[in-house]
């Protein structure tokens, strides 16, 4: 599955390891934020991830005090028609400031990147979109109506000079 970030394929050298596996001694691991959580509480045992994967239905501001740990945020797009992955990258970049990756997982369209990099995501791991997709629909618009999380102002902000 290819991975896109800054522009290039890279390697993938992060593994997600679900609820109930034995996490690996070594390596860059990414778990639920249940599972998580539960490491940092004391609630589970084994070495703590680097990184983490929040479903649709989890609130990114149980990661706030943590966010400083963290190298990686995976967002799972299950279905293309849940866009709650969209208001997660955008709360843990504007309101909670992570400034680390943020990387779409799941079912990532090439139709929904563009709108996936103005929400904050960084990096895109999809089935479905090889690098020059990704690119050309990272590159598909030259203007935007809507605030973002990061890049240039929204057209309504240049027109009224703020």
């Amino acid at each position: 599955m290819p991975l896109v970030k800054d522009g290039a394929e890279i390697a993938n050298d992060w593994s997600f390891v679900p609820d109930g596996a034995v996490l690996p001694d070594a390596g860059k691991v990414s778990v639920s934020l249940g599972r998580f959580l539960a490491l940092k509480q004391g609630q589970e045992n084994g070495p703590l991830p680097d990184g983490v994967r929040l479903g649709p239905e989890d609130d990114p501001a149980a990661l706030e005090s943590y966010l400083p740990e963290l190298s990686l945020i995976e967002i799972d797009f299950p279905r293309y028609t849940d866009g709650r992955g969209y208001s997660q990258a955008q709360l843990l970049r504007r309101r909670f400031g992570y400034a680390g990756e943020l990387r779409a997982v799941g079912h990532v369209l090439r139709d929904q990147i563009f709108y996936m990099h103005r929400s904050g995501i960084d990096a895109y791991e999809t089935r479905r979109a090889g690098l020059s997709q990704v690119l050309e629909a990272l590159a598909e618009f030259t203007e935007a109506y809507q605030p973002a999380a990061s890049g240039p102002a929204a057209v309504f902000r240049k027109r009224h000079g703020a």
